[in-house]
């Protein structure tokens, strides 16, 4: 019986054991994390792929430069003012105005009356010198039929030496004194005609002074004209530029609404500002100048001709940073970036002064998603002048 007892307690011990390291072996064990596509899932996951395996970054279209002509401008600022300007003023002092028939803006003719002052007290002045022209008239005439009568009879001794002179002097102060009256009368009739202030040109009225009821002294101005309506614009052009522009040469004249007009040249001013060492050149504008005003600012681009040029397509050229890049293809399919300086342009070209040759192909579209050292794609048929060309962006395949 003893011996039975101690078989059954290593049986028992053997039990224990054996259950404590099962659940070591539970406690022990890497937890696994069920999806969704179950173990098969888990099994067919892809592998990383090699990282030597390097996608385009976009597929773009190429071009090289081209030499073409490229017209030469030189761009200038001034102000629009008029070609002349008339003041009319009152040449009749101390009257009244009755009348002022015209206002700012209106056009006026040559000769058309602009305002009138009061004619009372100038009509009067004028009757007196009437007056005084039939008086003196009648005192001519007497004085001459005295004179003819000693004429006739100086030499018969019926009047001395002395009455004679005496008789030709009279009618001589008689005949002057008509023609004083009629000089005082034709200067009453000119205040009489001074009453009507008329244009002295055709023009434009571009200010006005002139109230109904006001009193003006004589040289008052009354209104200002400009004359023709001419305008021309004043281009403030660095004494540098002056020699460049030769009279008679185009102008596009824009004005700050957007109003563009075509004129020209007129004259280069003899003389450049000390202060500023800007110089002006007169444009004529052509009549009317619609929505250019007198005292507007405005720019213009003077034609100087043409000159030729490289040039590549707007959307090749970077600017970033204030500098403007275009990229270099190579024939690895990798880029790289190159600085250039760029002029003129025309339409969808930009004219290239320096960092570029005629021979390098570049990238035309695209150009503005890529970096230095970026690998690429050239799309099928992309021709020298991809303006049609779209950029798409490589994606990768999805299964």
């Amino acid at each position: 019986m003893p011996n039975l007892s101690r078989s059954r307690r290593w049986l028992l011990l053997l039990v224990l054991l054996g259950a404590a390291l099962t659940l070591a072996a539970l406690f022990l064990r890497p937890s696994v994390q069920p999806t969704a596509a179950g173990p098969a899932a888990v099994a067919s996951a892809p592998v990383p792929a090699a990282t030597g395996t390097t996608r385009p970054a976009l597929t773009v279209t190429t071009t090289r430069p081209q030499t073409g002509s490229l017209p030469v401008r030189l761009a200038a600022n001034g102000n629009v003012s008029a070609w002349q300007e008339a003041s009319v003023g009152a040449e009749l002092g101390g009257q009244r105005l009755a009348e002022v028939l015209v206002n700012v803006g209106d056009a006026v003719q040559r000769g058309q009356v602009l305002a009138r002052f009061a004619t009372e007290a100038v009509q009067s002045d004028v009757a007196q010198a009437r007056a005084a022209v039939a008086e003196a008239s009648a005192s001519a005439l007497e004085a001459t039929a005295n004179a003819d009568r000693v004429r006739t009879l100086q030499h018969t001794g019926t009047f001395s030496g002395q009455q004679i002179s005496q008789y030709l002097t009279a009618e001589q102060t008689a005949r002057a004194r008509v023609e004083s009256v009629k000089a005082a009368l034709a200067s009453q009739l000119l205040r009489l005609q001074n009453t009507e202030v008329r244009a002295p040109d055709a023009g434009v009225v571009s200010a006005r002074s002139a109230t109904v009821g006001a009193v003006v002294g004589a040289g008052t101005e009354l209104f200002r004209l400009i004359r023709q309506g001419r305008l021309e614009w004043r281009a403030e052009v660095t004494a540098a530029e002056l020699g460049r522009i030769p009279a008679g040469t185009a102008v596009n004249v824009q004005a700050a609404s957007g109003a563009q007009l075509r004129g020209r040249v007129r004259m280069v001013a003899p003389t450049v500002d000390p202060q500023t060492r800007t110089g002006l050149v007169y444009v004529d504008l052509p009549t009317p100048a619609r929505d250019f005003k007198a005292g507007m600012f405005a720019r213009g681009e003077f034609e100087l001709g043409a000159a030729p040029a490289l040039t590549v397509p707007q959307q090749a050229v970077v600017v970033r940073d204030g500098f403007s890049y275009v990229f270099r293809l190579h024939p690895d399919q990798r880029v790289s970036q190159l600085k250039v300086q760029t002029g003129r342009r025309q339409g969808e070209r930009v004219e290239v002064l320096e960092g570029l040759d005629g021979q390098t192909l570049l990238v035309a579209s695209g150009a503005g998603f890529l970096n230095d050292g970026d690998l690429v794609k050239v799309a099928p048929g992309s021709a020298s002048n991809p303006a049609s060309a779209l950029v798409k962006p490589e994606v990768p395949a999805t299964k």
